[in-house]
């Protein structure tokens, strides 16, 4: 039996609406913000809950470093790696391992520098 359930994703950030309306963009869902800013949630993305907190002295994970965590990452399905790749650059996204194109996943950093994969549905 368990003992938990997840609740909500939370990424430490220095500005929650601007990373919320990125990952808003990537998934869906529209960002709403405590009254003071400091906690933005997704609403409506029909996925896990992801919400956004500031963190002033937040320093992104170093990816790929063998010295530090990369914390953690997202893996987000796709349907079309290459689409997407050009959807999450719009978005403000920025690559950090897409040189291979022949395995089913890309990697990149949001706004914030969190890591995050393209995954081949």
């Amino acid at each position: 039996m368990a003992v938990a359930k997840l609740g909500t994703v939370v990424l430490d950030c220095p500005d929650p609406l601007a990373l919320a309306t990125f990952y808003a963009g990537l998934l869906g869902g529209t960002p709403s913000a405590s009254e003071d800013g400091s906690w933005v949630h997704l609403e409506g993305d029909g996925g896990a809950p992801l919400a956004f907190q500031e963190a002033p002295g937040h320093v992104p994970p170093q990816w790929p470093s063998g010295e530090d965590s990369q914390q953690f990452h997202l893996d987000l399905m796709v349907e079309d790696l290459d689409a997407a790749e050009q959807e999450v650059l719009t978005l403000g996204a920025k690559p950090l391992d897409v040189e291979d194109r022949g395995r089913g996943w890309r990697v990149f950093a949001d706004p914030a520098g969190h890591p995050f994969c393209l995954c081949a549905c």
